[in-house]
Parts: structure tokens; sequence; C-alpha cells
């Protein structure tokens, strides 16, 4: 029970429909369009493109998108894969041959592309009510009528990598006399409203062909992309129709999105989690400990198995059995940490996220993103379009399951998910931020099942995740925890130091 003498959020209740995004505005969108009699298909891709012109950091036309959606009494779980492949000209061999062995998050090497419109196209062909010219109105209104900057997008928007990004670019749409926009400031985006305008009115192909495609492609040539038109014609069939996996969660049947995908290392990381009883606390040190150890495995066997399946083969059954996760918990010792992970296969941070249930009951879960803080910091010609850098997840090391290869999808982070119980849909719900997302899924999951917090109070309570080799924590974690964690660190460090000395 929330305390209501301290400050605090508490969670919404509704009879009728419910909508939850990243910004006002997009929820204020999608309510609108179930008022109007839109379904949650209809309103979740309204809002998704508000978004992407009100957080332009974290979304937009230029990125891609995936889904899941349980039409009302169904019981099933319909999954949309619309994540972008590279250009057939781009190889090893093709970076090599520009002296590049590795490339920046800011390369047009870095842009796949897009999914993201062919996914709204075909979502909302399938499963919803309303055609593209009616949802993407509101968003083509704030393009042009202008949008005022929220705080949380001002401070994310000053972030210098992100300025140094934009400025390398040049994209001043995006600047204010090479600055970024304070809170308050009222920000249009007039291109990008003719770059909806037309979708709106011709659908996806006017994204991925003619003018729009090729002022894109243009200017992604001249700074050296391997992209064609040919390979943004293509872009029409991104939208994929694919088989969701599950696995079971404290009583609860949890619905991911399949490989490049990485809704596979949330269902390993819960089925780690769901071997353990869990501790009293929600922030006691034994559970912390066994979140980030299991969080180290888990993320181990992404960077080494999870790419495009199209193109290698992606163990998803294997990873995702009983021996191997009970294998994987096996390792986890409750008084230190792993000093070395053992080898895979043996015994964050810019996305919106948004989820709709509408009066009917049908339940949607989806994520529309350009990955890092503005993407690859290109916008496109006279588009008004950011281009995304999901290739950048692409390795560049030659035999990797995930090496950068022509019309490959790179590993991804956007997980959308549901959590099932008694065969209906209990739990929609996702997470933002990047590579964070497995760990956030499992870790506000288990806030709901195993420490019974309503849905606002599991996402307030503090987070800690382990990324490159170290450990990120909230300034809510109480630092007796954070040293008592250090101190489990050490206690490895010292026993390696014994045993050296002994030898």
């Amino acid at each position: 029970m929330r305390d209501f003498h301290a400050p605090g959020r508490s969670p919404i209740y509704a009879t009728n429909a419910i909508a939850a995004t990243s910004m006002p505005q997009a929820s204020l969108t999608a309510i609108e369009v179930l008022k109007a009699g839109g379904n949650a298909m209809d309103a979740a891709i309204a809002a998704a493109a508000v978004l992407a012109v009100v957080e332009p950091h974290s979304t937009g036309v230029g990125g891609d998108l995936f889904c899941l959606y349980s039409p009302a009494g169904s019981g099933k779980v319909i999954a949309m894969n619309a994540s972008g492949r590279t250009p057939a000209g781009l190889s090893l061999e093709a970076l090599a041959a520009q002296g590049l062995s590795a490339y920046e998050n800011s390369s047009p090497h870095a842009v796949t592309i897009p999914g993201g419109v062919a996914g709204w196209e075909a979502l909302v062909k399938a499963h919803g009510r309303k055609g593209l010219d009616e949802l993407l109105a509101p968003a083509i209104r704030f393009a042009e009528e202008g949008y005022v900057v929220a705080p949380r997008v001002a401070d994310d928007w000053a972030d210098p990598d992100v300025l140094a990004k934009l400025r390398k670019h040049e994209a001043a749409l995006f600047l204010k006399d090479g600055q970024a926009p304070a809170t308050g400031t009222v920000m249009r985006n007039p291109q990008l409203a003719a770059t909806l305008r037309a979708i709106a009115k011709d659908g996806a192909k006017a994204f991925y062909t003619g003018p729009i495609a090729a002022e894109i492609v243009k200017d992604l040539r001249a700074r050296g992309g391997f992209h064609t038109e040919e390979d943004f014609a293509d872009g029409l069939s991104l939208a994929e129709f694919v088989t969701p996996i599950s696995r079971p969660f404290a009583g609860h049947d949890v619905w991911e999105c399949p490989p490049n995908g990485s809704g596979i290392i949330a269902l390993m990381l819960m089925g780690i989690m769901d071997g353990f009883a869990p501790p009293g606390d929600p922030l006691s040190v034994l559970r912390l400990h066994r979140h980030l150890e299991a969080a180290r495995l888990v993320y181990r066997d992404r960077d080494a198995f999870l790419a495009d399946p199209k193109q290698v083969d992606v163990p998803v059954e294997h990873l995702l059995s009983d021996a191997y996760i009970s294998g994987l918990r096996g390792l986890i010792q409750d008084d230190r940490a792993l000093d070395t992970l053992p080898p895979a296969g043996h015994a964050h941070k810019d996305t919106v996220y948004i989820t709709v249930v509408d009066k009917d009951g049908n339940c949607c879960s989806f994520i529309n993103s350009i990955f890092q803080s503005f993407g690859s910091g290109i916008v496109a010609g006279n588009t008004g379009v950011v281009m995304h850098n999901r290739g950048f997840s692409f390795s560049t090391k030659p035999g990797h399951p995930n090496q950068v290869a022509p019309r490959k999808r790179p590993m991804h982070t956007i997980i959308p998910a549901m959590a099932f119980k008694d065969g209906l849909p209990r739990f929609v719900f996702g997470v933002m931020g990047g590579q964070y997302q497995p760990m956030g899924q499992s870790w506000v999951l288990s806030n709901m099942l195993n420490y019974g917090m309503d849905p606002q109070a599991a996402l307030d309570l503090p987070r800690i995740f382990p990324y490159a080799g170290k450990v990120e924590a909230e300034r809510g974690i109480p630092q007796a925890t954070r040293d008592a964690l250090a101190a489990m660190a050490i206690r490895w460090c010292r026993r390696r130091m014994r045993m050296a000395a002994a030898r």
C-alpha cells in the first residue's frame, strides 16, 4: 500500500480502456482514437506516430518496430517483426574496401532500411479499424503546428554526445543556434509533416518508393552509404508476422517476439529467477545479487548467439530449455560473484514503449525505436526523418553469428511482452531503455508477481543493471547494499590472489 503522506504516484484504474506511453500527447491521442471507434491497434499506431514527432530522440519514421497483439477473447498472441535489413551492397568486404574494420554509431553504415512504416501499414490492415490517413493526422498536426519540449526530452536532447552527433551531420532542424532546445521551447518539423502526409495518403509505398525514398537514398549515399532505391523498395516486405516464443514465470506464461529480437533473453532471465525462492525484501542484497548474476549469464548468451534467424541458426529451443536454464542457475553462488563467465552455450538507451487495451479486450504491446538517442544523427535530405542506427548492433568480427552481411537484420533490443494467466492476457508490458530491456522486464514483472506490487510501485522501485563490466545502480539503491554487492566481487578477487600465491 502506498504511503500517501509521501510524494509519489498511484496506479491508474479504468473500466473501458487504457493507454500508457512515454508522453501525455501520445497517451491522449490513443484515448481519442479509442473514443472515435478505433481499437487498441489503431490507438497504438497513432500514438507511435505522435511520439515520432514529440520525442524525436527516441523514435521516428526512420526506425523499426516490434509488436505483440492479442485479439479479445482469443487467448492467442500475434507477433510482428518490422525490423530493417542492411543494404544488399553492405558486407565486411565492402567496409574493408573503405578502410573500415568497424563503424561509428553515427555512420550511414549503421542505418538499416527502416521497417517501422511497413509495420504500421501491415498491422493496421490486419488488425485495425481505421486507415493511416486518420491515424497519422494528430502527428501531422504536432509536426506542423508545433509541440512543447518536455523536461525529460530536453535533458536527453542536451546530452553532449547527442549534440556532437547532430552537429556532425549539421542537423539544424533539431538545433536552436547549435544547441538543444530548452524545456518549454516550441519545436516544429514541417518537413516530417510532409513525409507523414504522403504516407497518410498513399501508405507505405510513399516512404519506400518515389521521391521520399530517392531523397533518403541520395543523402545516405552522399555520406558513403551503400543504400539504393531498390533496397528501399524491398522495405515494403519488411513487416513479417512471426511465431512468438514463451516460457512460464511465477505462474504466468510470458510471451515475447522471437530472434532477431532480444525477447528470448528476457525469458531466459525469468527462467533462471523462477527457480529461486524470492527473498522477503525486494531490495535485499541476495535478490539483487542473484538477478545481477543471472543477467550477466544471459546477456553473455545474447552477445554470442542472437542474430538474424534467416541467415544463421539461433538455438532458441536449446536456450529456452529447462535443462539449459537450470544449468545457468546452478552457476550462481549466493555468497560471491562469478569472476569469469564460462563460455556461452555450456551449462539502453532510447526507445518508446506503448501499450493499449481497448473496451473489447484487444491488447497491444508495441515498441517503435530509432535505437540510440537521435539514432545515427542523420536527418535525411528534406524529409525531416531521423535515420536510426540499429545496424550499430552488428558485429564486425568475421564468422560471428551477428556479423554484418548483405540484406541481414541485426540483433535487436526492443521487446514488447505479455503475460498470460489461465490462457488470457493479464499483463501487457514493456520497458524502455535499450540494452536494459530484458533486465527491466524481469525486474518489473518479478516486483509484481513475487512481491505483490501494483504496476506503478513495481516501476518506481530502484533499478540495477550489469552492463559493460560494471554494475549501474540508481540512487535509490542503499549504499550499504552497494557495498555488500561490491564485497562479493572483491571476495572473488582475493580468492584468486590466494590461489595464485599457492602456485
